[in-house]
């Protein structure tokens, strides 16, 4: 038998006889690999783990543990979803089938027939019976008139198949009865999928077109391990009960309007947690050495044209005509802060500048993405640009980067940072320029030992940038934070700085946000506290409640008067209700702190407290709890 070379990441290299699998060769290294493996790169191209190696090769075997295999699982239960759903409709036609980041979905046309959440059981239950069959899943290659002929009377797969080269292979899976377009690879047989869930059915054009057919897209997930599935289970559940929307309208935060879509209004509560989020961010930065300015809403088209923002942005933006001139609402901040540094001569001893900015932008978004305050059509930014020295680029990002961390820390939020280069194709400036900026965006993470994944092609039009990822309470992740490294604008707007040889030179800017906007990051902690925000941050930081108002009342409001005084933003509840009722209550609006004052409490000048989410009450001196909110307010939680 002819043999073939496989070489390993380890740069070990075997010999093994041509026509071998993967497979074959996890087996041969151990049968446990065998088991863990599910594909595989073949000189860098995936590859299904029965498929025949017919050359010399490189290889890396795809495990359980990998990234990569639960893509793989997920698409083979995508497939397995479409093979029960054909048993059952039998008239089914299949669009396309892809892995999102949540697990799979699938778009299917059922000649008129409606799914409803209550046949996902009745699928589900198909899917399992297919699985029991433990039926091999084989990949075939056709040539294009062989899939044409094979698909002729599929109107879905024929549009996909003449959108490909005339000279492409194409492949198809086949599992018993069931055969679907597709590039794979796929698991191995159905009997290795263990642990799925269907999770919801919605409406979905054909090609995402209002004019095209609606059709049914079932949404999935699938595991390798039963307690994977049931933990993501529980955080979708969790989720739902923290959806920022429904504790937003519960607790009186925010609320959007029909009559403005995408734009929301800021309830009282809501603009004092708002005005915190605020006072916090200015005190921090004013420490760190940054002035504030505001700039325009709205600045000329020519501005924009300058900017580069009317070229690569204009889909976003709002425009509007005053005295025969266009104009625009600004989407971003830069430009104003760019023309705040014109305003003034500026020395290389200024250097490095911190300019900061909470400004309210406009963006417009497509009505079908908006959703709560996570996707909206004016936020407030905070914006901050930094104007500095070349040989200051990688000092200020490291720094930058800590006072991140430090924000981010008080909020009990981890990160990653994905370093965004350089977009294919709308860009501005040279590459050479964009190369240094990148690798400058990395020197300053090594610096503080900080890693970084790559993300291609992600950088704004102009400049890479450095994201900050969040990972909340429930495991999800957020983008928020960013620092944008940009050598392109000050040399459109013309910015100089004299240098200590009296030359004028162009400094580098820096963009950055830490919230991101508040909007989404009020979204974004609202669901990661569940609504139940530390002491600093809540509205309503203590609830006071009279036993009895004939003997009480006049006591709980020489409390409230003193807690005022202390700054201590406080409701009085004496309303006329059961004391058990309005002790409920002030927990169901997750109040940090409810104060129950009775005879006892009067008697001695004392308060009796109870902790949000906590059954155990506590008596104390008025002075003693002043004095525990202030530590807890002063040390926001930590």
């Amino acid at each position: 038998m002819e043999k073939i070379k496989i070489s390993f990441p380890d740069g070990l290299v075997k010999e093994y006889d041509k026509f071998t699998t993967l497979s074959d060769i996890a087996q041969s290294i151990s049968p446990s690999l065998r088991k863990k493996s599910v594909a595989g790169y073949v000189n860098d191209v995936l590859y299904d783990i029965n498929r025949k190696l017919v050359n010399d090769s490189f290889i890396k075997l795809i495990t359980v543990d990998d990234e990569e295999a639960f893509e793989i699982l997920n698409h083979s239960t995508a497939h397995l979803l479409a093979h029960a759903v054909k048993r059952l409709y039998p008239e089914a036609l299949f669009w396309v089938g892809p892995v999102v980041e949540e697990g799979f979905y699938y778009d299917i046309d059922l000649g008129g027939v409606s799914i409803t959440e209550n046949d996902l059981l009745i699928i589900e239950r198909e899917m399992q019976k297919i699985i029991k069959e433990n039926i091999r899943i084989e990949r075939v290659e056709l040539s294009k008139k062989a899939a044409l002929e094979f698909f002729e009377n599929d109107p879905y797969k024929l549009d996909l198949i003449e959108n490909l080269d005339e000279n492409e292979i194409i492949t198809i899976y086949k599992q018993k009865d069931f055969t679907d377009l597709c590039r794979g690879p796929h698991l191995f047989s159905t009997g290795q999928i263990k642990a799925f869930k269907l999770l919801k059915v919605a409406g979905a054009y054909f090609k995402g077109d209002a004019k095209n057919k609606m059709l049914q897209r079932i949404y999935g997930i699938s595991f390798f391990k039963k307690e994977e599935l049931d933990n993501h289970l529980y955080v979708l559940e969790e989720a739902k009960k923290r959806d920022h929307r429904k504790l937003g309208k519960e607790l009186d935060l925010f609320m959007i309007s029909e009559y403005g879509p995408g734009f929301p209004f800021w309830l009282p509560n809501g603009m004092i947690l708002r005005k915190q989020l605020e006072d916090f961010w200015y005190k921090v930065h004013t420490k760190e050495g940054y002035q504030f300015i505001q700039t325009p809403i709205m600045l000329s088209k020519e501005l924009w044209e300058i900017s580069g923002h009317w070229y690569n942005y204009r889909e976003n933006m709002y425009t509007s005509e005053i005295d025969d001139y266009d104009f625009a609402i600004k989407p971003m901040s830069c430009p104003g802060g760019l023309l705040v540094y014109k305003h003034s001569l500026h020395s290389y001893k200024d250097l490095p500048l911190r300019v900061g900015e909470l400004g309210l932008v406009h963006r417009h978004e497509a009505s079908g993405a908006l959703a709560g305050l996570f996707r909206v059509r004016n936020f407030t930014q905070d914006d901050a640009h930094i104007f500095l020295r070349d040989d200051q680029m990688v000092d200020e990002i490291a720094n930058l980067i800590q006072l991140f961390e430090y924000f981010y820390s008080v909020f009990d939020l981890k990160f990653h940072i994905e370093l965004s280069t350089r977009p294919v194709d709308k860009y501005i400036g040279t590459i050479e320029i964009w190369d240094k900026a990148e690798k400058t965006l990395a020197d300053a993470c090594k610096k503080i030992d900080k890693a970084y994944i790559i993300n291609e092609g992600d950088g704004a039009f102009y400049g890479p940038k450095l994201d900050f990822k969040l990972r909340d309470s429930l495991g999800r992740i957020w983008q928020c934070g960013t620092i944008q490294l940009d050598m392109n604008l000050p040399e459109r707007f013309d910015l100089t700085y004299i240098d200590s040889d009296g030359e004028k030179k162009r400094p580098i800017m820096l963009h950055r946000a830490i919230f991101g906007s508040l909007e989404r990051f009020i979204g974004i902690i609202t669901e990661h506290y569940a609504g139940a925000f530390p002491l600093w941050l809540a509205p309503r930081q203590v609830d006071i409640i009279p036993v009895n108002n004939e003997y009480h009342l006049e006591y709980a409001k020489e409390i409230k008067e003193i807690l005022m005084e202390n700054n201590i933003r406080i409701d009085l509840d004496d309303r006329e209700e059961k004391i058990g009722y309005k002790i409920r209550e002030s927990q169901i609006k997750k109040v940090p702190y409810s104060l129950v004052l009775g005879d006892k409490e009067k008697e001695n000048h004392e308060v009796t407290y109870r902790h949000y989410g906590k059954q155990e009450s506590h008596t104390i001196s008025l002075n003693e709890f002043i004095k525990l909110l202030n530590e807890e307010i002063k040390n926001k939680g930590q």
